[in-house]
């Protein structure tokens, strides 16, 4: 009965300040690069308001993220020390991250593809594609695609003059925060700043260690409109993690890791909007460093990263309802590390889209040629459709996706004299292949209720996961110990998965001074692997995934909450007594109150049940934990 009642609990209106005039039908530049409206891409989107980030019970990005219907955070530490972000069963690898257009993905493993470097206060929305998108994006948009919008890129008006908002929040185990951020505006000229910074000694984890974070991101922005319709946009960024990372990445008792994950971000965007066609040139620069020590007697992996990409984006706008999207993409990924060798491997491809509207019809079509120094030359389509019939909107898709390996799975502990134990990578890796198809519904009740259900199914070759493997069948021995314990990065000969997705959002002004939203939804389920060997991160995902947001005004005072119901694969490692249950719900909840005009105060709770849970074997949440603070807008 218990567990039939916990999926109940997650549709009740769970509880901030609802955001009057929410558009559930929003305009979306994911799916194709060109502007549409949600209902017009053939795609399951959800469009989450940056604003939301602080009125809901959250700390980090990848917490905002993840009670978003259909998105799995798999968390190994809260606010913001590590998270694998995974969209419908795949793996943390087959999700690809944007910033502003351009792929963020981490060369050495997608385990850093949540930090992401850009800070709260500057960011405008967050659309989260579910599905594949590699025609228009290119590798690890197998699952999907979450990309971050910021103030400063978007074509948007802004109140000119100084404004901005501080807030400052303390809490139990030494926690304290800093979100703040200011933005400028005069005539051409736009300008942003922001910082986000949580430190914490953490609760106790295995043994006597702490969970102790140090996290800090600090982004700025500026942008200029110049003569015959170009904009020029520029940002700089850097974030830096030192976070506890015990059993994070192994099962063993010895580990009582720490690690340092430091980047540095650089991106330019030159655009002309003229008529019925843009131009877009964008160019970005990252360096990456990670540090990780593995217990205080054994010597720390130093990984350093670069990663650069140029692209070009064309899009036109004809006659008779037609218009086309297209460009060209080049990317060169660098490794320097006393772990894993030193490498470097690029990237070429050309792209287009073609889209077609007549009356409420909508069609697209994307191709991408795409040459990879890992796997060669490889064709990607995909197609998109959608029709509106009054109320309710038909959509469906058919897109083909391939990912090569990272550079972890590759040569994880390869470069090492001596490896007694742990992950080894592959250097003779295939890239992964697949095809995924789905189809659903959206109906729009009325302008404050939309109702939306998606059947899905993907077929996949050659998956790149971990399994665990003897001496004896490791493909190269030369540095591993005969009665050590081996994961192997393998190619797993086919995955199937399949499942349904549904989502409800209400958003309603219910009086001059009151106003609620919520957003529900319910995702299931189930993958299949022909390999006898189970794999570590294909069988971690989700089997029943339930999340929920809702926020309520009523004058000064806000109310606001969310929750996650997980239902998964059970597991145990009795080393460390640690488990995974086969479920886990969890609530958070927040009370606001605006004492001045531009003051307000607020106090949370995030885990109230005080649940002993994990995402990932070995890597323990936090219990209870209560939170206060302040913020100041001006």
């Amino acid at each position: 009965m218990k567990k039939l009642l916990l999926p109940i609990c997650a549709l009740s209106p769970f509880l901030v300040k609802a955001q009057a005039g929410v558009d559930l039908n929003p305009v979306s530049v994911t799916t194709s690069r060109v502007a549409q409206k949600v209902n017009e891409t053939g795609r399951n989107i959800s469009v989450i308001d940056g604003a939301m980030f602080r009125q809901l019970p959250v700390q980090s990005l990848d917490e905002l993220l993840k009670y978003v219907p259909g998105v799995e955070v798999q968390a190994r530490g809260p606010m913001g020390a590590q998270s694998d972000i995974v969209l419908r069963g795949g793996t943390y690898q087959q999700v690809l991250i944007l910033l502003d257009g351009v792929k963020i993905n981490d060369p050495i493993t997608g385990h850093f593809n949540s930090y992401i470097p850009v800070a709260p206060s500057e960011i405008l929305r967050i659309e989260v594609l579910r599905g594949p998108a590699a025609a228009v994006y290119g590798a690890e948009a197998v699952g999907g695609v979450i990309h971050v919008i910021t103030k400063t890129f978007a074509a948007q008006d802004t109140a000119s003059g100084l404004h901005g908002v501080v807030k400052a929040s303390g809490g139990e185990y030494n926690f304290w925060n800093t979100d703040a951020g200011v933005q400028y505006a005069k005539g051409r000229v736009k300008a942003a700043l922001g910082v986000l910074s949580n430190n914490t000694t953490g609760q106790l984890l295995r043994g006597d260690n702490r969970g102790y974070i140090h996290n800090n991101t600090v982004s700025g922005s500026v942008s200029a409109d110049m003569a015959n319709n170009w904009k020029m946009a520029l940002r700089g960024s850097y974030d830096n993690r030192d976070f506890a990372a015990q059993n994070f990445y192994t099962t063993f008792a010895s580990d009582t890791a720490t690690e340092k994950v430091s980047t540095a971000w650089a991106q330019a965007q030159l655009k002309q909007h003229k008529n019925r066609h843009s131009h877009e040139i964008d160019a970005v620069f990252k360096n990456a460093s990670d540090n990780y020590l593995y217990n205080s007697v054994s010597t720390a992996n130093e990984n350093k990263s670069k990663y650069a990409m140029a692209q070009y984006l064309y899009t036109l706008s004809l006659s008779h309802g037609f218009d086309i999207a297209g460009g060209a993409q080049s990317s060169l990924r660098v490794i320097r590390s006393n772990d894993r060798g030193n490498h470097q491997t690029g990237q070429i491809a050309g792209f287009g889209t073609l889209l077609y509207h007549y009356e409420h019809l909508n069609l697209s079509g994307s191709l991408r040629a795409d040459y990879d120094g890992n796997y060669g030359f490889a064709l990607i389509p995909q197609l998109n459709a959608s029709y509106n019939a009054g109320i309710i909107t038909f959509r469906g898709t058919a897109g083909r996706a391939t990912r090569s390996a990272d550079f972890t799975e590759r040569y994880n502990n390869y470069n090492k004299t001596l490896v007694k134990s742990g992950s080894i990578g592959n250097p003779d890796l295939t890239a992964e292949q697949s095809w995924s198809y789905e189809a659903g519904a959206t109906l729009n009740v009325a302008q404050y209720l939309k109702l939306s259900g998606t059947a899905f199914y993907r077929s996949q070759d050659n998956v790149i996961d971990w399994v665990t493997t003897p001496y004896a069948d490791m493909p190269r021995q030369t540095n591993l110990d005969p009665s050590g314990t081996y994961a192997l990065a393998k190619n797993l000969k086919q995955v199937k998965t399949k499942g349904m997705e549904f989502e409800a959002t209400f958003q309603k002004q219910l009086s001059k001074n009151q106003s609620i939203y919520v957003n529900a939804g319910i995702t299931l389920m189930r993958s299949t692997s022909n390999d006898p060997v189970p794999s570590f991160y294909i069988i971690a995902h989700a089997k029943t995934l339930i999340q929920s947001t809702v926020m309520y005004q009523f004058g000064r005072l806000s109310l606001s909450g969310n929750m996650i119901y997980k239902e998964r694969n059970p597991q145990m490692a009795k080393g460390i007594n640690a488990e995974i249950t086969s479920s886990y719900a969890v609530f958070n909840a927040r009370v606001g109150l605006r004492i001045l005009s531009q003051l307000s105060v607020y106090a949370s709770c995030n885990n109230i049940g005080n649940i002993r849970y994990s995402d990932l074997l070995g890597s323990t949440m936090p219990t209870r934990w209560f939170m206060g603070g302040a913020s100041y807008n001006f």
